[in-house]
């Protein structure tokens, strides 16, 4: 088995030299190479599982991630507790692993198969977006929201601060009352009820700018 760029999958298998079965598709350009990778293992022992009882079926891999992972009986990968379940279920299917692009011809094969699949390949939708995608997705969507919020009505830092971002500022807790307009201002504490008056000594509005 192999996995190509643009998230194609790939499953030839053989029998005495013979193809008896062959199966690809592709899948989102979102989903990870170990997602592909997993997708791949399960075809194969599926199709493996549906063979005779009595056969012993070797399914060559060359991602030695998927294999580990599918070993995993505490993994919380909803693909790998089914790989998992076939193999614990089917001890007559081995998984082993091979070097890639070492002229193994089940690999070589699939090699070809995955280029097939950029052209011809069926979708495959039985899948999950990988959650790093889609928590960058919701961050995006969060940012721009809260962006479009940020408006300079009755606000000075918009001045300063036009953009939001997740990064902090660095600020010290002075810049931090300057900026907010909430310290020990009479226009902040008038605007709280905590004093009778907004004006400064001087007979001004007693705003930090002031």
């Amino acid at each position: 088995m192999s996995r190509k760029p643009n998230t194609e999958l790939d499953l030839p298998s053989a029998s005495n030299d013979i193809w008896a079965y062959q199966w690809s598709a592709k899948l989102n350009d979102n989903n990870t190479v170990f997602q592909a990778e997993l997708i791949e293992l399960h075809e194969a022992v599926i199709s493996a599982s549906h063979l005779p009882s009595h056969n012993t079926s070797e399914i060559n891999v060359d991602n030695r991630a998927s294999i580990m992972a599918s070993s995993n009986s505490k993994s919380t990968n909803e693909t790998v507790r089914k790989i998992f379940k076939i193999l614990l279920s089917n001890p007559r299917i081995k998984v082993s692993w091979v070097k890639a692009h070492a002229g193994n011809i089940g690999n070589e094969r699939a090699d070809q198969l995955a280029k097939d699949a950029t052209q011809h390949g069926q979708p495959y939708s039985h899948t999950k977006l990988p959650k790093p995608y889609l928590k960058g997705l919701l961050r995006k969507r969060m940012l721009e929201e809260w962006q479009t919020s940020w408006k300079p009505i009755g606000r000075k830092i918009y001045n300063i601060m036009p953009s939001v971002s997740l990064h902090p500022t660095n600020w010290i807790r002075d810049d931090v009352i300057f900026f907010s307009q909430h310290g020990p201002f009479p226009a902040y504490l008038k605007r709280f009820h905590l004093s009778d008056n907004d004006y400064c000594s001087c007979g001004g509005i007693g705003t930090a700018l002031h």
